[in-house]
């Protein structure tokens, strides 16, 4: 008796671990934005509710139909019903199931009279979770469940950020059109004007063929620039889940856009960034999936029984019926099949370290994400006031050079390469603009941006 209540209490104590819930691993999130950016401010861009981010009403009722009607954030609602399916089942399974089994048959033996035989059972198993594999299966589920509504906030996050990429990329090339077509209109002129001097002694044909051939190669980018246009427009209907068409918006000068680029703390990057919580989520499913296969190792106790009414009682047929009950209890634990168990653990320990490791580098990811959408933001604000000072100047060569053509003896050589490097500093200036933009929503959404504050997962 000594021995069995020794070999009992051994169990138990190898086993506890499997009773363990889930403990977050020691995460050092010190420097994850970069070296260059140590912050103490709990304040985050990713809190920021995503109308507040984007003041464009036009940008706004676009955000709006992606999320009534994207098919990937569709799929992803349908993802989270199907693992709340998965986490039913698995409560359900601490309760005893029932079945009823009735059965019956007519015999006869040497020509005599037939007799009939019935049973009506209702029968009933139940598994005692001695050792929690039904508890870090629930566990489990749980976390696939949580980690499915993670999926989404991800999937939302991205579509905002894209719907918000897509339309500010269709204003800086609305900008770059207009800036083109203006820029032609003006060559046309210079055009224009360097045939009067050449009427009047004053220029010659090579000039004009050659300022002809550069505004002629301008008007040729504006097909260019309006293919590109269609082309956005056709991924962006796409993305709104409606057929191509042309979309409605304003102008990239008009837009608003903040100009404190808070990032908060880096270790709110566990609660906010949906993908760093699903890949943590995952850690969690593998911590419990190691658990369910170390309780495999230990004795599975099973309880039995069966309540009903039968006539066959034995070799004796008793009409009417008679109340029949059974009860039994079954202890097995694995033998032959325990080498299996063992490795079914060391399969899912490798499991669990990988996902751990895939988590880490998750986080180190969108530390980097940050940093990245920073530095473009940054870089792009840096240019701002040096790119005007450029068109600034290149605006006074550029009429200074069509001055001096006109009343000296400057070539039309130093006219066109002034206007060719006005035109080249204008666009500069608004994909300067767009960087800008750019980099506010990647940094948007790298801090966990665009998240439905309405769900949260269940702990």
């Amino acid at each position: 008796m000594r021995k069995l209540i020794i070999i009992c209490v051994a169990v138990t104590l190898s086993s506890c671990g499997i009773y363990k819930p889930y403990s977050r691993p020691e995460v050092n999130t010190d420097g994850l934005y970069g070296a260059d950016l140590a912050t103490t401010d709990t304040t985050s861009l990713g809190n920021i509710d995503w109308r507040e981010m984007f003041t464009d009403p036009k940008l706004q009722s676009l955000i709006e139909q992606g999320l009534a009607n994207n098919t990937d954030l569709q799929s992803a609602q349908w993802r989270i019903q199907e693992a709340e399916a998965t986490l039913k089942s698995a409560r359900l399974a601490f309760l005893p199931s029932f079945s009823l089994a009735p059965q019956g048959g007519v015999s006869s033996f040497d020509g005599s009279k037939a007799s009939w035989t019935y049973n009506v059972p209702v029968t009933a198993s139940w598994e005692v979770d001695i050792f929690s594999r039904l508890l870090n299966s629930k566990r489990k589920a749980k976390a696939l469940y949580a980690q499915s509504q993670e999926y989404k906030q991800a999937v939302r996050t991205q579509l905002i950020a894209g719907i918000a990429n897509y339309y500010y990329t269709l204003l800086m090339l609305d900008s770059q059109l207009e800036v083109s077509e203006q820029t032609v209109v003006k060559w046309r002129e210079t055009v224009e004007a360097m045939k009067s001097l050449k009427d009047a002694g004053m220029s010659n044909a090579a000039a004009i063929s050659q300022a002809e051939a550069n505004t002629l190669a301008v008007e040729t980018s504006l097909h260019d620039l309006r293919y590109q246009i269609r082309e956005i427009e056709n991924s962006f209907s796409a993305l709104l889940g409606d057929a191509p068409h042309t979309i409605d918006r304003g102008r990239l000068d008009q837009q608003s856009m903040p100009q404190r680029l808070a990032v908060g703390v880096p270790v709110q990057m566990l609660s906010n960034r949906p993908d760093v919580k699903s890949a943590e989520l995952s850690l969690v499913q593998a911590y419990y999936a190691t658990n369910e296969a170390r309780a495999s190792l230990y004795p599975n106790l099973q309880l039995s029984g069966s309540v009903g009414w039968t006539n066959s009682a034995g070799s004796f047929v008793v009409n009417p019926g008679k109340l029949l009950w059974s009860a039994a209890g079954s202890l097995v634990q694995p033998i032959f099949n325990a080498g299996a168990n063992r490795a079914r653990v060391k399969i899912a320990k490798a499991q669990q370290e990988e996902a751990k490791l895939a988590f880490q580098q998750t986080l180190l990811n969108a530390g980097s994400e940050v940093n990245t959408a920073l530095a473009q933001c940054q870089t792009a604000r840096n240019k701002a006031e040096l790119r005007k000072q450029q068109i600034a100047a290149l605006e006074s060569t550029v009429t200074s050079t069509q001055l001096l053509m006109m009343h000296s003896s400057t070539t039309y050589l130093e006219v066109l390469t002034a206007q060719q490097s006005l035109l080249s500093a204008q666009l500069s200036q608004i994909t300067d603009q767009f960087d800008e933009i750019q980099g506010i929503v990647n940094l948007y959404q790298a801090l966990g941006g665009g998240r439905d504050l309405s769900v949260s997962s269940e702990e």
